[in-house]
């Protein structure tokens, strides 16, 4: 069975968007109106690209692993350790034998 692909053109398709009710606060409400005086966008073009930019933060959120975290962390130059982790022990033995020379 043959069918005309030119008798589809007179077919009307019809997409239907669902509609929020969305309560904003006073700054949230000065921000869009800001938002929208600046790129002359629509309400819904504005949360809509609002939206799209959480979105694409989430994704980027959940795809980081443990170690990127964890290379982003400002952890300083340090504590108050005396030496470093792998000569604890002899460390723990110099600063209790000079802890009790000074008495």
């Amino acid at each position: 069975m043959a069918v005309d692909c030119g008798a589809m053109r007179n077919v009307v398709h019809a997409y239907y968007m669902t509609v929020r009710t969305v309560r904003l606060d006073d700054g949230s409400e000065r921000a869009l109106r800001e938002v929208q005086r600046a790129t002359g966008l629509s309400v819904s073009a504005v949360l809509k690209q609002g939206i799209a930019a959480v979105h694409q933060a989430v994704l980027a959120e959940e795809a980081r692993d443990p170690w990127s975290i964890y290379a982003e962390l400002d952890l300083g130059p340090g504590g108050t350790a005396r030496a470093p982790a792998r000569r604890a022990k002899q460390a723990i033995a110099g600063v209790l034998r000079a802890r009790h020379a000074r008495r």
